[in-house]
């Protein structure tokens, strides 16, 4: 293999990740808008589709392995792919957590709304705004970015706490609110674990700059 086939296909490898980010992206959108909507349908989807997403993760590390076999990349291009297989793992969990919380709105169909939806959406809109800005940081290579987009990972742990908090007291207060309760925290907790997971691409980015992995995720909250 060439150098110049070589990086061809260490940049294809690069896009089809962030084809599947985007991927992951629309099944958290779409998974909490199910739930808003209580559409059971688009719930279906979300659920059917994250097929697709595993088949990305497992066409990457495929690609990647190929291309770690076939030719001894240098130490830069060796963290690339390293970096690579790392966040397409965790976009993969991402999806899986994207698809709980369509099988939780499944669950929920037949029952009346506990409350309005409102730190839940928030959860998911900053989420998804940490997701943008780790790709961000990636394709910049900008480990100042992916630093401050770990800082916010705090934003998605303080709702998640008031959440949870205010869903206990609905359990406490009444009895019959709690299988629902227990559902909307099970959404809750997803959307906290897809921000942990940001966090981590954003250690991949900084491994990939600076070759040093680091535990950049301790909460100030």
């Amino acid at each position: 293999m060439t150098r110049l086939v070589f990086e061809k296909q260490l940049a294809e490898v690069q896009e089809d990740m962030l084809v599947m980010a985007g991927m992951v992206q629309e099944a958290i959108l779409q998974g909490v808008e199910a739930l808003k909507t209580r559409n059971v349908e688009q719930a279906r989807r979300v659920i059917a589709n994250d097929v697709e997403i595993n088949n990305k993760r497992y066409e990457a590390e495929d690609k990647c392995i190929e291309l770690i076999s076939l030719q001894a990349p240098l130490a830069s291009d060796l963290r690339t792919i390293i970096a690579v297989l790392h966040i397409t793992v965790d976009l993969e969990r991402m999806g899986d957590h994207a698809e709980g919380i369509a099988r939780i709105v499944l669950m929920l169909a037949d029952e009346a709304p506990l409350k309005p939806y409102i730190d839940i959406p928030r959860m998911a809109q900053i989420a998804i705004e940490m997701m943008e800005g780790a790709l961000d940081a990636y394709k910049q290579r900008d480990t100042a970015l992916a630093r401050r987009i770990i800082d916010r990972d705090d934003e998605v742990d303080e709702l998640y706490d008031q959440l949870y908090h205010e869903l206990l007291m609905f359990m406490i207060e009444e009895r019959g609110t709690i299988q629902r309760a227990t559902y909307l925290i099970w959404v809750a907790h997803n959307l906290e674990r897809i921000a942990d997971r940001v966090t981590n691409i954003c250690e991949r980015v900084v491994y990939l700059v600076e070759g040093k992995i680091q535990d950049l995720n301790v909460s100030k909250y």
